[in-house]
């Protein structure tokens, strides 16, 4: 065996096949699920356990290219997860709208292949309608900035297989409810602002899917960390978790609450059967992208806002 990769990591697996074969080796690619005995998943979902005498090589390889239908698909269990309070399909786009509480809800996001920019004015004239300007959420590759329009806030999404993530074991520290209470809420920030009323029904709105309110202490007092998990089903049939409103109080922070909390979350998810998790997070904030990595999480696409230069 030439190298030694890590549970989780994508790996090419050489071995020598029994008598009888036309050609005495082959080789499998996938992720690598076990070093004793090594065994290693294939893209199609098929496991392969190879006796460690018959390994001729096991090499890591670069993470495996995102598929434009993956992005796709993710992104439609993403907007199920977080659909505001009004949605309306135009042409391929998926149109959201929530009293103007944060980009996700009030945006429209090319997410069937038949979108296009020639729908810009029946989507403009959607959101005039209920009082909002036009914002577009583009995906990569799912969409482009159309000509005159300004960008912003480029976020990753981040994506795990649960299998890869290390769980909490023995009895759940968070309590976990299907609404958040007043202690959840009074940590809940939105860009370091308390939100308005309206962000209740924001935060509880879910299309085919379940939520959770997940905290750490604070029952009858203030949180020590919160965060919600959408659990919904991307149209390929994957089951995806998301975390979203992950806060820990500023006196706590540095401790490792928000890692342990959204572990818990991602269990609960997995409880609900999700099978992957994914997450938001802007660029530019590295100490979240660096926790995230840490617990699992790799990047799976971006995605950035765009509206009229004279909006």
């Amino acid at each position: 065996m030439t190298t030694d990769p890590s549970v989780g990591s994508r790996v090419v697996l050489r071995y020598r096949l029994p008598e009888g074969y036309s050609h005495p080796m082959t080789d499998v690619i996938g992720e690598l699920l076990s070093l004793d005995p090594p065994t290693v998943r294939t893209a199609n979902g098929e496991t392969v356990r190879v006796a460690a005498d018959r390994v001729v090589a096991l090499k890591t390889l670069g993470p495996r290219p995102i598929r434009t239908s993956e992005i796709r698909n993710l992104e439609i269990a993403a907007a199920d997860g977080w659909p505001g309070t009004e949605q309306e399909w135009v042409d391929g786009w998926l149109l959201r709208s929530g009293a103007g509480f944060t980009g996700r809800a009030n945006s429209a996001a090319p997410l069937e292949s038949s979108a296009d920019t020639s729908s810009l004015d029946r989507i403009g004239q959607w959101y005039a309608d209920r009082g909002l300007g036009v914002r577009l959420l583009l995906p990569d590759r799912l969409g482009t900035v159309p000509p005159g329009w300004q960008t912003w806030d480029e976020v990753h999404v981040l994506a795990a297989d649960i299998a890869n993530v290390p769980l909490p074991d023995g009895p759940a520290m968070a309590t976990i409810t299907n609404e958040p209470g007043s202690d959840w809420l009074s940590l809940y920030r939105y860009r370091g602002s308390v939100p308005p009323p309206e962000a209740i029904e924001v935060l509880t709105a879910v299309r085919s899917g379940v939520l959770g309110f997940g905290q750490l202490g604070g029952v009858g007092g203030y949180p020590l960390a919160i965060a919600r998990a959408a659990v919904t089903t991307a149209p390929d049939g994957r089951r995806w978790v998301g975390l979203t409103a992950v806060e820990v109080a500023k006196e706590h922070r540095r401790h490792g609450l928000g890692t342990l909390l959204c572990a818990r979350m991602i269990r609960w998810g997995k409880e609900h059967g999700a099978t992957h998790a994914y997450l938001q997070v802007a660029v530019d904030n590295r100490p979240a992208v660096a926790m995230y990595r840490a617990i699992g999480f790799m990047e799976h696409h971006r995605y950035r806002y765009a509206a009229p230069t004279d909006a």
